[in-house]
């Protein structure tokens, strides 16, 4: 998954994210309310992790704003208000669920599986990519009715080389993808991980397409 992490408390949101990613997840960390706003407008993706107690725009109005355009993305509140009347506002702004500071990061994730499973039972996810399918939802790649073995961060390279639908990314936008927007991560991870993948696919006639300079494509034959 993408997730947009929107949280003022620097510290735990390194934390949260840290724990995120090494689930395999994409992680977007946003600190300000004016900031989160401007990329929640502009940036796709699976799911939103936010704050209410937010400087400049509060979370509850991102909330609002998210859902009066009509952004279908889940969204977990977090905040360290505990009064019911608290949990009623941010549900009735468009919540999909709610956790009260301090809370264990083993809860969060089963949240967030909560949260996936139901968009998978929403929108059917399984993808054919050539003699195989991919379901995004599970993030599992099938040879038939068999469960292949990939590690996830390969699978949500695929994922996102399936989701360009044939165009070519560039490796900065799949760093983003694979680790959110900012990350420290070198983009030469990109490349490993892209040898990786070609190698696994190369055997069922999945070819994924290198563009010097430009990036890679997925060519995903039948």
């Amino acid at each position: 998954m993408r997730i947009a992490l929107v949280e003022d408390n620097v510290n735990l949101a390194k934390g949260i994210a840290y724990q995120l990613r090494d689930a395999g997840h994409s992680v977007d960390v946003l600190h300000h309310g004016d900031d989160a706003d401007t990329f929640l407008r502009q940036e796709t993706g699976d799911l939103v992790i936010l704050d209410i107690n937010l400087p400049g725009k509060s979370g509850l109005d991102l909330l609002a704003d998210l859902r009066e355009r009509s952004d279908p993305r889940p969204v977990i509140l977090l905040t360290a208000r505990s009064e019911t009347q608290d949990r009623v506002k941010g549900l009735d702004a468009g919540a999909d669920d709610y956790l009260v500071k301090p809370f264990e990061m083993e809860e969060l994730a089963a949240r967030i599986r909560a949260l996936g499973r139901r968009n998978t039972a929403v929108s059917p996810s399984l993808v054919n990519v050539g003699p195989l399918k991919f379901d995004a939802g599970s993030m599992q790649l099938f040879d038939g009715d068999v469960a292949l073995e990939v590690p996830r961060r390969e699978l949500s390279l695929l994922s996102a080389l399936i989701q360009a639908n044939g165009r070519t990314l560039s490796k900065a936008s799949l760093l983003d993808q694979l680790y959110g927007a900012g990350s420290e991560t070198d983009e030469k991870v990109i490349e490993v991980y892209v040898s990786r993948l070609r190698k696994r696919l190369s055997s069922f006639d999945i070819n994924i397409q290198v563009h010097r300079g430009i990036g890679y494509s997925l060519n995903r034959a039948s």
